[in-house]
C-alpha cells in the first residue's frame, strides 16, 4: 500500500498583512495541536517565495482530512491566506524509493 502525506502550500491573499496578532495566535495553536496530534510531520515559512507564506505536511488517514484541516487553517479563515493541497507518495528505504 502506498503511504501518503499531504502537503499544503499556503499562499497570501491581498490581506495578507492586515492579519490582527489574534490571528497569528490562533494559527500558531493550531500548529501545536495539530503536532500534538502527530498530524503534523513539518511546518515553515518561505522566504524569497513572492506569494507564498508557508507550507504544512500533514499525516492524515487520507486527502479528506487533509483538505479539513487545510479548510480550518485560521489564516484560510480569517481570509489572510488560501492554500492549494497536494499529495505525496512517500518514497523511503522500506518501498525502495519507489523503484
Amino acid at each position: 500500500m502506498e503511504e501518503m502525506m499531504y502537503m499544503m502550500m499556503i499562499e497570501k491573499s491581498k490581506n495578507y498583512r492586515k492579519m490582527t496578532k489574534q490571528t497569528v495566535v490562533e494559527h500558531v495553536a493550531n500548529i501545536r495541536k495539530l503536532d500534538d496530534e502527530g498530524k503534523l510531520e513539518v511546518c515553515g515559512v518561505f522566504h524569497g517565495y513572492p506569494g507564498m507564506a508557508g507550507m504544512y505536511i500533514l499525516k492524515t488517514e487520507n486527502r479528506e482530512e487533509a483538505e479539513e484541516i487545510c479548510r480550518a487553517e485560521p489564516l484560510v479563515t480569517g481570509g489572510y491566506a488560501t492554500y492549494k493541497l497536494v499529495g505525496l507518495q512517500i518514497a523511503n528505504r522500506e518501498n525502495n524509493y519507489l523503484m
